[in-house]
C-alpha cells in the first residue's frame, strides 16, 4: 500500500531576518575550498560558451518580449504570431523557446506583463550568470520537456525522481552508458522509491524490493526515453547509435559539469568581490557580497561618505528595483548606514510592490522594534513574497544546503501550506525557486511535492 499524499513536513519556526538572507547566501558559500572539476571537464569560458550557444534561441527571443512586449501580456496567440514573424520561427518553436527563457530566468512575468530577468541582462559579460541560467533549465528539464500525454502523473514523479542517480552514474563512468542499462538502474531505482513510500508498521522489516523484470506494456522504458529525450533537449546529454538496446546516452561537457557541481554540493561564485568607492551602487554592493558584515559597513559608510546622501539613497534603491535579489537585500543592508535621512525615501518606497517587505523592515527597524521581532509588521503575504525573493538570492548565490536551510524561515507552518502560499503569491522567481528547492531537498516525497507547486505554477494554475 503505498501513500499519494505528501508528508506534512513541519517546518521549524526560528527567529527571522530575512533582509540578512541574501547576505549569508553568500557569506557562507565560502566556509571551505572549492575542489577542481575532474579531468576533461573544459574550463569556465568554454562551459559557458557552450551554454550560450544552447540557449541562444530562448535569449533571442526574450530580447525580442523585452522589447516588444513591455506593452502587457504574456505569451498569447497574437504575440506568438508576431515573434514567429520577427523570428522566421514556427509558433511551435516560439512556445519552447518561451517556456525555455522563463525557466532559466532570462525572461519574468510582473502582472503578465514581460520584462527582461537579471541573467539576461548580464548574458554578454558575466559566465557566471550564464551557467547558473543553464543549470536552471538543466533543473527544469521535465517542464521544458512535458511527459508523454496519457502518462500517470505518480510515475513520470518517480522516474523525474530517479534521473540524477542515472546522471550520476553517466558522470562517473566517463564516458556512453547503455540504454539498456540506464534501463535496469531505473527499474531498481522505481522500485526503491515506492518501498521507501510504502507504510510498514513499526518494528517491521520489509523484505528487499526486487527490481521489477521487463514485461510487455511496461511503462518504464517509453519514460526513460521520455527523460533522456528531455535531458538531450536541454544539453546535458546526447544519444549514440541506433534506437532500442544498442542506443547509448553521453553527458556533454556541460551535462557533466553539472551533476560535478551537485556531487560536491558546492555553489560556483556568482561574482568576484569589487570593493571601492567609485563603482556604481549595484557593483559597490556585490563587491561587499562576500565580507563579514563589519568590513561591509564598512565599505558602505565610505560609498556613502564619496557622494550627497540624497543621491546615495536614490542609487541604492534603484540598484534595488533590478531582478538580483541579493543585490535588493543588500541595498537595504547599506540604508541601514544611512539612517533618518533615508526615511522618507525609504517610506515612499514602501508603497512599490518589489521594495515594500524589505521598506517596512528597515522602518520598523528604524522605529526601534527589535530586528528578530521586525517581521511581524508584515502581513502573512508579503512575508510570503519576502521568503521566496529571499531564496531567489539563496538560489542564485548559495549552496543547495542553504535553499533547504532556508525553508526554516518560512512563516508556514506546514509544507503544503508554504506552498500553497507560494503559489498564490505571484512572484516571479516562483518557478526557480521551487524548481532549485526540490532538486536541492533530501527528502523525495517533499521534493516531489516541491516539483508539483513548480509544474502548476509554470502551467498557470495557483
Amino acid at each position: 500500500m503505498t501513500s499519494r499524499t505528501p508528508r506534512d513536513s513541519r517546518l521549524r519556526l526560528v527567529p527571522r531576518q530575512p533582509i540578512a538572507a541574501a547576505r549569508r547566501a553568500v557569506a557562507n558559500r565560502g566556509s571551505r575550498p572549492a575542489p577542481r572539476p575532474p579531468a576533461g571537464i573544459p574550463a569556465r569560458p568554454e562551459l559557458s560558451r557552450q551554454a550560450r550557444a544552447g540557449l541562444a534561441g530562448a535569449v533571442r527571443l526574450a530580447r525580442w518580449a523585452a522589447d516588444e512586449c513591455a506593452r502587457g501580456g504574456g505569451l498569447c496567440d497574437e504575440t506568438v504570431d508576431r515573434a514567429a514573424a520577427a523570428l522566421g520561427l514556427t509558433a511551435g518553436q516560439v512556445r519552447s523557446e518561451w517556456d525555455r527563457a522563463r525557466l532559466a530566468g532570462l525572461l519574468e512575468l510582473h502582472d503578465g506583463t514581460a520584462r527582461p530577468g537579471w541573467r539576461l541582462q548580464a548574458w554578454d559579460r558575466d559566465d557566471s550568470a550564464v551557467l547558473r541560467g543553464w543549470v536552471a533549465l538543466f533543473d527544469a528539464w521535465s517542464l521544458a520537456h512535458p511527459e508523454p500525454a496519457g502518462t500517470d502523473p505518480t510515475l513520470a514523479a518517480e522516474v523525474v525522481e530517479a534521473a540524477p542517480q542515472l546522471l550520476s552514474v553517466m558522470h562517473l563512468s566517463a564516458g556512453p552508458v547503455s540504454v539498456a542499462m540506464l534501463l535496469d538502474l531505473l527499474q531498481q531505482r522505481v522500485a526503491e522509491i515506492r518501498a521507501e513510500r510504502c507504510e510498514v508498521p513499526y518494528g517491521t522489516q520489509p523484505p528487499p524490493a526486487p527490481a521489477p523484470a521487463p514485461v510487455a506494456g511496461d511503462p518504464l522504458p517509453e519514460l526513460l526515453d521520455w527523460a533522456l529525450r528531455g535531458l538531450a533537449s536541454v544539453g546535458a546529454l546526447v544519444m549514440r547509435g541506433d534506437a532500442g538496446a544498442r542506443a547509448e546516452a553521453l553527458l556533454t561537457p556541460l551535462g557533466n559539469w553539472a551533476v560535478w557541481v551537485k556531487l560536491e554540493q558546492i555553489c560556483v561564485a556568482a561574482q568576484s568581490p569589487a570593493g571601492n568607492i567609485e563603482l556604481s551602487a549595484e557593483a559597490m554592493l556585490r563587491g561587499c557580497a562576500d565580507l563579514t558584515p563589519g568590513p561591509a559597513r564598512a565599505e558602505y559608510r565610505a560609498w556613502l561618505a564619496a557622494r550627497p546622501v540624497r543621491s546615495a539613497v536614490a542609487e541604492l534603491l534603484e540598484a534595488a528595483r533590478a531582478d538580483d535579489a541579493m543585490v535588493r537585500g543588500l541595498a537595504f543592508e547599506a540604508l541601514r548606514a544611512v539612517g533618518a535621512p533615508a526615511e522618507p525615501t525609504v517610506r515612499a518606497a514602501a508603497e512599490e510592490p518589489v521594495l515594500r517587505p524589505y521598506a517596512l523592515l528597515w522602518l520598523a527597524e528604524h522605529e526601534g522594534h527589535d530586528p528578530e521581532e521586525a517581521a511581524e509588521v508584515l502581513t502573512r503575504e508579503e512575508a510570503t513574497w519576502l521568503w521566496v525573493d529571499t531564496a531567489a538570492a539563496v538560489a542564485d548565490h548559495g549552496e543547495s544546503r542553504l535553499l533547504v536551510r532556508h525553508l526554516d524561515s518560512a512563516v508556514q507552518g506546514t509544507v503544503p501550506g508554504l506552498l500553497e502560499e507560494v503559489r498564490a503569491v505571484g512572484h516571479p522567481r516562483t518557478v526557480q525557486v521551487l524548481v532549485a528547492l526540490a532538486a536541492a531537498h533530501p527528502d523525495p516525497a517533499l521534493a516531489k511535492a516541491v516539483r508539483r507547486a513548480a509544474f502548476q505554477v509554470h502551467r498557470g494554475g495557483a
